[in-house]
Parts: structure tokens; sequence; C-alpha cells
């Protein structure tokens, strides 16, 4: 596992810093290297390595419960498998040991598909890597060490996704935008106890 890994030029924007009350934890899930977004805005990866194979779950669901235990998010954001991927299979296996991981530690969490975050992040469903990087540091002077594959990023966004959706958004997003994340269903129990900035 690698430390947390979010810089920022100089100390975080106000504007960036989770509003209190809400606390929501971004995961995008993979079997090499997964990305996690922590409530307090950090970031870091949890990397695997093939040779140990379906162990490489065991790692996975030990750093996601650690992560559950030591900052008790109210919420969680998941990155849902792509449609019609060939590595879904895969990736499924993740999802449903991190799935578990929520269901035991009672943190209810929303499914946001690929295209959507990029089109809510970067106003393309096809956004690379390196426009999701670079829509991070407009939207808050984010910048990512050790992000080679973008997974600290896409945590990041998911993250920011939670917030905005649940009516606390980290930072001044256009509506249009923000707009995507009606696609989303958003799990009713953390709907009942905050405001919903979005129309469902």
């Amino acid at each position: 596992m690698t430390i947390p890994g979010l810089v920022a030029p100089g100390a975080l924007a106000p504007a960036a810093v989770a509003p209190v009350g809400l606390r929501v934890i971004g995961l995008d899930l993979s079997l090499t290297s997964t990305g996690v977004c922590l409530p307090d805005g950090s970031t870091f990866r949890v990397r695997t390595r093939s040779k140990d194979g379906d162990r490489r779950l065991l790692v996975i669901r030990a750093a996601v419960r650690a992560a559950l235990s030591d900052h008790r998010p109210d919420v969680a954001v998941v990155e849902d498998l792509p449609k019609h991927a060939m590595a879904a299979g895969i990736t499924a296996h993740v999802h449903g040991v991190v799935k578990c991981e929520l269901l035991d530690a009672g943190v209810p969490y929303g499914l946001v598909v690929p295209a959507t975050l990029k089109s809510y992040a970067a106003d393309n469903g096809n956004a690379d890597k390196a426009r999701m990087a670079a829509a991070a540091y407009l939207a808050a002077g984010a910048e990512f060490v050790d992000d080679k594959g973008g997974d600290q990023c896409d945590a990041w966004w998911l993250r920011a996704a939670g917030h905005d959706a649940l009516g606390q958004p980290l930072f001044s997003m256009p509506q249009a935008q923000r707009d995507r994340l009606t696609k989303v269903r958003w799990p009713a129990e953390i709907l009942q106890r905050y405001t919903v900035a979005v129309t469902r």
C-alpha cells in the first residue's frame, strides 16, 4: 500500500475541505491498483502483485476495512463496472469483497459508472486520465503523486461527486456537469439524512 498521496499547492483551499457533518470515501476499485480517497481528501493506492493470485483480494479487503474503521465515512462512492467491459469479471471480484466490507461496516454506497464520472468531472464521457487530472487541478488545485493509472484521481472525483450529489459540494462546478449525477442511484438511507442538490 502506498502512503496518502494527495498534494496541493500550499494548503488545501477552504472550498476543497469537507463540510462538517458529511464524510465521503471514494473508491476506484481494481485488482492491481485500487484508488482510495479518504473523507479528508487525502488519497492513496492499494497495489497488489499478480503473482499473489486471488490473495490480492485479501490485501484490498484489509485496506478498505482499515480505512472504514479509521475514518468512519457516512457514505462510499464506488466506480461501477463499465458495461460490456472485457475485464469486468475480474474487477467484479474486487467489488464483491469491498461491498461486503461496506455492508458489514454499515456504510451505504452509490455506484457511478466511468462515463458519468468523467462527464461530471471533465464534461466528457471519454475523458482520459490526463484530462481528469487537469480538471481536478482546475477545480481545487489538487495533484496526485505516483498516480500513473489515475486511480487516486478517479477516487478523488468520486468523493467530490458524493459531496455534490448530497448538497455539500467541495467546489463550484457548472450546473450541466452536476446534472450528470442525476443518473446515479444514491442510497436512500443517506438521502434521508442530507439535503440533495440534484433532482432525481
